[in-house]
């Protein structure tokens, strides 16, 4: 191996698997979903290795839906023997944000990877706002009963959080709190909802990216093995961590300067496409 294949290949090892660590904290932490960072972090990788944006996007979605599935299966597990995850809102939320995960990895492999970008971009930008607030916003005090409307809600972050490749933490979170669910139990439920959006998004862009040209090395559709090797372990390790300090700190703080990690990388994907 050349030398500077070495100095390329080292520092991107050990960013990636610095981004599964830091995934798996905020997994556990904030309910965030570890998606929310390793998708920025592996469309600038493949940028940087000289792929194309559209491409680059959609394989970083189809490979950190892999991981938020086997990472919400981590958290999920150390969130409920806390006692901290609502199974009735996960049986009722389920069904209805499979399906809603399986149409937008479906929508995610087919159509450009700008649009994926300005996707997740404007809901980093919502995101960074909502956690950069000082206040939780109620807009009442129990989860709607009506027919159709919890189903409906279920749906909508299904079709999204698959779309940016990221978990339920990221919208179930702060919709779960707008409706009066204490915060610890909307983390946890959202870690458990998690495997719900990443198993049905992740096939969905498998089956999408198969026979697809000029992918990186080691892809099975838009899902990169090397990545998901890179990334996996340490996001595992790391989730029951961040679970730990959910319970131990009030992350005021924490939730600040990601607020404002968000921001910048929102606007960074924005003004790549425009």
């Amino acid at each position: 191996m050349s030398e500077l294949a070495v100095s390329v290949i080292i520092p991107l090892v050990l960013a990636l698997a610095a981004t599964g660590a830091i995934a798996g904290i905020l997994s556990g932490l904030l309910g965030v979903g570890g998606g929310i960072v390793v998708v920025p972090v592996l469309f600038w990788v493949f940028k940087a290795l000289g792929y194309p944006a559209d491409l680059g996007m959609q394989v970083a979605v189809g490979t950190s839906l892999v991981t938020v599935a086997i990472t919400a299966f981590s958290a999920a597990r150390a969130h409920y023997k806390r006692g901290s995850v609502d199974m009735q809102i996960v049986r009722r939320w389920a069904p209805f944000m499979a399906v809603g995960a399986l149409f937008g990895g479906t929508v995610a492999g087919v159509v450009k990877g700008d649009v994926l970008m300005i996707v997740f971009g404007t809901i980093a930008l919502l995101v960074a706002w909502n956690m950069a607030s000082p206040r939780t916003r109620i807009l009442a005090e129990a989860l709607p009963q009506a027919t159709g409307a919890q189903p409906a809600m279920a749906g909508v972050v299904g079709v999204v959080s698959s779309m940016m490749g990221i978990g339920s933490g990221t919208l179930g979170v702060p919709l779960m709190t707008a409706f009066s669910v204490p915060v610890h139990r909307a983390v946890g439920t959202a870690a458990a909802l998690g495997l719900v959006i990443g198993v049905p998004g992740a096939l969905a862009m498998l089956v999408t990216g198969l026979g697809v040209a000029g992918r990186p090395p080691m892809s099975v559709g838009y899902i990169n093995l090397v990545a998901v090797a890179l990334i996996l372990p340490l996001s595992i390790l790391f989730a029951p961590l961040g679970t730990r300090l959910a319970h131990a700190l009030e992350p005021v703080w924490i939730k600040r300067a990601f607020a404002v990690f968000l921001l910048l990388t929102a606007l960074r994907m924005l003004t790549a496409v425009f």
